[in-house]
Formats: C-alpha cells, sequence, structure tokens
C-alpha cells in the first residue's frame, strides 16, 4: 500500500477513516496489514491509501454502497473494529462519500 491509488473514473465511493491513536502499538501494525490485503480481496474493492503521522487518515476507495456494507460486515473486520474501540483508538471519525468527479496531475520526467 503505498502511492495514489489507481481509481476508475467515477462515480465510485470513498471511505475516510480518520483517527487518533492510543499509546503502543498493542497488535495494530499487523491487524493494519492483515484488513489492507483482505480488503484488497473484496468484491468491489477499487483501492487504498493512508497516512499517519500523528493524526491517521485511510481512505479506501470502493465500486458501491453494497460492496461497503459488506466489506463493514466482514467477519474479520468486525474483529479489528472491536479491537478498535477497546485498544488502539482514542477517537476516530469514518465518512462515506460518493466520488463525482477527480482530478490527476503526473509530472513526466524530460
Amino acid at each position: 500500500m503505498s502511492g495514489i491509488a489507481k481509481t476508475p473514473q467515477p462515480p465510485y465511493y470513498a471511505v475516510i477513516f480518520t483517527s487518533e491513536r492510543t499509546d503502543g502499538d498493542n497488535g495494530y501494525g499487523d491487524m493494519a496489514d492483515e484488513m489492507v490485503e483482505l480488503a484488497s480481496c473484496q468484491p468491489g474493492f477499487l483501492g487504498v491509501e493512508s497516512a499517519r503521522e500523528g493524526l491517521g487518515i485511510t481512505v479506501s476507495y470502493w465500486e458501491s454502497l453494497e460492496a461497503i456494507q459488506n466489506w463493514k460486515q466482514n467477519e474479520r473486520h468486525l474483529v479489528a473494529q472491536r479491537k478498535g474501540r477497546s485498544e488502539w483508538y482514542q477517537h476516530y471519525k469514518t465518512r462515506v462519500c460518493k466520488v463525482e468527479r477527480d482530478y490527476e496531475f503526473e509530472a513526466r520526467n524530460t
């Protein structure tokens, strides 16, 4: 998971997960890696971008609201959600958005 996700032409959906962590890892890193790997195998998954420097922001991209709901109900993801509330996060917020337009720039090496 690195770089900007390659998404199709809109419309598609974005789930924006913003979080403030508790102290210590407590298995967070391994679970986060597992969630990215598992999500990437889910029908309707399009990509993910993530950054953490104090405040963490992860954006996952999906074909449909149904795909998002199916991911939210994934058994292993439910375990991660419970652990997040009890061990990893002081505060988090999830936003679900429909992407209607996107723009891109990439510098060419000359």
